[in-house]
């Protein structure tokens, strides 16, 4: 079956992510599916996300910036739920990126918000399309 299985990122603070993440997951409709001393995995719809401590970090600073990684989109629901998540974030620890652009950094088309949290992990969060209208 085709379609994305799963993501893992390597992190240094699990406590943080335990912090940051659950928030920002729950909201998207992940749930926590396990957890152990180095890591935890929440999952939705077949596709989950692992965050492992590990003693083999090359580098304990995650920066989007270098090859690898740039950010994790997601599907945010309705634009009401966007706008929620985007208000919300920074009392969980994101904070909003292109704000003076919100919700359309991406072009007109594309309704989304991006939020980085304190470890330099940037996320968009995807509105749906909204419905054609016919006249």
């Amino acid at each position: 079956m085709p379609g994305l299985h799963h993501v893992e990122l390597w992190i240094t603070d699990l406590d943080a992510v335990r912090a940051e993440w659950s928030w920002v997951l729950s909201r998207l409709g992940y749930t926590l599916d396990s957890e152990w001393s180095g890591g935890a995995s929440w999952t939705v719809g077949g596709t989950y996300l692992t965050f492992t401590t590990s003693p083999n970090l090359s580098d304990a600073v995650h920066d989007r910036r270098r090859a690898g990684l740039n950010h994790l989109a997601f599907h945010g629901g309705e634009r009401a739920a966007v706008d929620a998540i985007m208000a919300e974030a920074p009392a969980h620890g994101w904070h909003p990126l292109y704000a003076d652009r919100y919700p359309h950094a991406g072009g007109e088309q594309h309704y989304a918000g991006w939020l980085e949290n304190a470890a330099g992990f940037k996320l968009e969060i995807v509105a749906d399309p909204e419905p054609e209208t016919t006249p």
